[in-house]
């Protein structure tokens, strides 16, 4: 990224500003805005996350919420209520008393004699999140919104479940949270009391992979901020933006399908990043497009934004599979409207002899099995792939082997894809609770296989989110699998593969057992969005650009690696994942900083009860005599009746351990 330290405003930083949340609790805001906006009013622009303004996303803030600021905006980072150092207790995700002080921030920050009166919401992730979540509150100062690598569901595409299966990532990301909450405000900002606010976190966050856990179908706590319940409560523009390696890709397209006001999308071919941080590259000048946005719907310039193509997306080039692709081929195209008026979809049978006819081509109905290793799934990559270590997929011949493998002849004439592939399987299950993975790849010529996209469909859910329904073994059962969107190029002479397994592990979690599901051939069947050869729609984007970020020291480097060790001689399989973010010194403020994790997954082959995940985070924060030091450890592992939680917290001022805690839980099992 291109760093630009000359903006047309002149900024001033307010370190701390106290803004008062719904019920008077003092959240901790930093704000960037031009020196004359006293005099000169600008619009304002919020984002809302736990994440800690003070050191956890203080070098990402300042590149971009400067850059912002520079070009007249009042840009503000607001922490929720029990992060950083605003006041109170983190007890979970989007809660209404999240949502309300928000309410309430926006509706200070419009009342500020610097502000125009005008507020708009940007976030990735969290902060993509309860923009939504607010937008549909409709408090009279927001004006538009931009949510990146979000989701309009929180049960059905989030990072606890996909299609009712239970993901790795809930344990990933409930460990997260479990170590940030351990995080104490900063002294040099509240004083004295930094330590009353500490305990309090540290005996009152709650431990949230149990609760996530005891909701493990489509109930009311999931439908809560889920805004797919009612999309026309959101009526002002929404900039829906995300990338094909992220998890949030689908929301994108629902939200330009579902809301009625102005929405436009955009997808690279990123992680789970700001495009403008974006890996895979290219990233781009997300900024730039950020300021248009702003500037159109907070400005009121007439700068014809809303009448521009609703969706830009990267239509990526075949490439070899790669767990640290750093930059994918491809080129950016647009679409005037979602869905396309003239969306085709190509039919290919799953057809005997392992491959994918041509719609009326299918020789014969015919029943294959598969029933495939627990391990199946090592080279799966990360649901949510933060683009920092080798978490994308590999190469996927390792994981096809214990798969139902169909794939095409080669291909006479290239195609593109573009839209959400969906899968319609005639099949049984030879036990009450079972899982399918579908995978479709593009084969290259040397054999090779990228995987492109995917789906996972909980059996029992195959009827119903809410109130799912045991199979009944033998009995046949015609499902629908929706694979996420995605935008790719099939060369001419690749081939176009699918694979079908009964586990995807540890990206799903397994099934309670081994199960065998029996596939018709001839009865089960593909449908491939194609996108018009030769549609020549294309769009430009420029180079990244952003302020410069503060002052840093590193003191020791970070390491991020993800490692298959399987050991022969004790039959089990691991992946073991380390996340080092290494040790640095923010400079303008004395305040080193450290953090590393590392998980595990485990299993041992043949044996669905062995299947275990273990988490630990250790976390750091020194400036001078002052030195404090949290470990949390969280072990998840299951049978066929209950999943079994064990989890420690330690945390350290000093030499001295300041609170213990453990926990041991058990919570049966509802159809997972």
């Amino acid at each position: 990224m291109k760093t630009v330290d000359s903006f047309p405003h002149e900024i001033i930083e307010e370190e701390n500003v106290w803004i008062p949340g719904a019920d008077g609790c003092k959240l901790a805001a930093r704000i960037w805005r031009p020196v004359d906006s006293d005099d000169r009013p600008v619009p304002v622009i919020l984002e809302y996350i736990p994440y800690r303004k003070r050191f956890g996303t203080t070098v990402r803030d300042e590149q971009t919420h400067k850059y912002l600021a520079g070009h007249g905006y009042a840009c503000v980072r607001l922490d929720l209520r029990g992060s950083g150092e605003s006041e109170g207790v983190l007890k979970d995700e989007y809660l209404q008393s999240e949502l309300d002080d928000g309410v309430a921030a926006i509706n200070w920050l419009a009342k500020q004699p610097w502000s125009t009166g005008k507020v708009g919401m940007m976030g990735i992730s969290w902060g993509g999140f309860n923009a939504l979540q607010i937008a549909a509150m409709r408090p009279e100062p927001l004006k538009a919104i931009i949510s990146v690598s979000s989701s309009d569901d929180r049960y059905a595409d989030d990072i606890h479940h996909m299609g009712g299966v239970l993901l790795g990532d809930n344990l990933s990301w409930a460990s997260v949270m479990f170590s940030f909450n351990t995080m104490p405000p900063d002294p040099a900002l509240v004083g004295n009391r930094w330590r009353e606010m500490w305990r309090d976190r540290l005996e009152g966050s709650g431990f949230w992979l149990k609760t996530w856990l005891q909701h493990q179908r489509r109930d009311g706590y999931w439908r809560h901020a889920s805004v797919c319940e009612r999309y026309e409560d959101i009526d002002i523009p929404v900039f829906a933006v995300s990338g094909w390696a992220d998890g949030y890709t689908n929301t994108v397209f629902r939200l330009l399908e579902n809301l009625k006001g102005v929405t436009k999308g955009l997808v690279g071919p990123w992680g789970h990043a700001y495009p403008h941080f974006g890996r895979p590259g290219p990233s781009i000048d997300f900024l730039g497009e950020a300021l248009r946005w702003w500037d159109r719907w907070l400005k009121d310039e007439p700068n014809g934004i809303e009448d521009e193509p609703r969706l830009a997306a990267y239509l990526q080039d075949s490439a070899p599979p790669n767990p640290s692709e750093a930059r994918r081929p491809g080129r950016w195209i647009v679409e005037n409207e979602w869905p396309p008026a003239d969306a085709e979809k190509k039919c290919l049978t799953l057809d005997v002899g392992r491959h994918l006819a041509e719609a009326g081509e299918a020789s014969e109905t015919k029943p294959l099995d598969v029933q495939s290793p627990v391990t199946l799934g090592l080279f799966a990559g990360k649901w949510c792939s933060y683009a920092n270590g080798p978490d994308l997929a590999g190469d996927q011949r390792t994981e096809d082997g214990g798969g139902l493998v169909f794939q095409t002849d080669p291909l006479e004439e290239s195609v593109d894809v573009l839209g959400a592939p969906e899968v319609e399987l005639t099949l049984s299950s030879d036990a009450p609770i079972a899982m399918v993975a579908v995978r479709m790849s593009d084969m290259r010529p040397d054999h090779q296989v990228t995987r492109v996209t995917y789906g996972l469909l909980n059996l029992t859910h195959r009827n119903s989110r809410q109130h799912p329904e045991r199979l009944e073994p033998g009995e046949k059962y015609k499902i629908r699998l929706p694979l996420n969107h995605i935008a790719q190029h099939f060369p001419k002479g690749h081939r176009i593969r699918i694979a079908v397994s009964t586990v995807y592990w540890p990206l799903a979690w397994t099934p309670p057992q081994s199960t065998r599901l029996r596939i018709w051939t001839g009865e089960s069947r593909i449908f491939i969005p194609m996108r018009p050869a030769g549609r020549g729609e294309e769009k430009q984007f420029d180079e990244a650009v952003g302020a410069p970020g503060p002052a840093i020291t590193p003191l020791e480097t970070p390491e991020h690696a993800w490692r298959v060790v399987r050991d022969l001689g004790k039959n089990t399989s691991e992946l073991q994942v380390i996340d080092d973010r290494g040790v640095m010194r923010l400079d303008d403020i004395d305040l080193t900083v450290g953090a590393r994790a590392t998980e595990t997954y485990s299993a041992e082959t043949g044996d669905f009860t062995s299947v275990r995940g273990e988490t630990e985070w250790r976390r750091m924060l020194r400036r001078g005599d002052w030195t404090v030091t949290t470990r949390t450890r969280t072990c998840l592992r299951s049978d066929r009746d209950n999943f079994y939680i064990d989890a420690e917290l330690d945390a350290f001022e000093g030499e001295s351990r300041f609170v213990c805690k453990s926990w041991s839980e058990i919570i049966p099992r509802d159809h997972v």
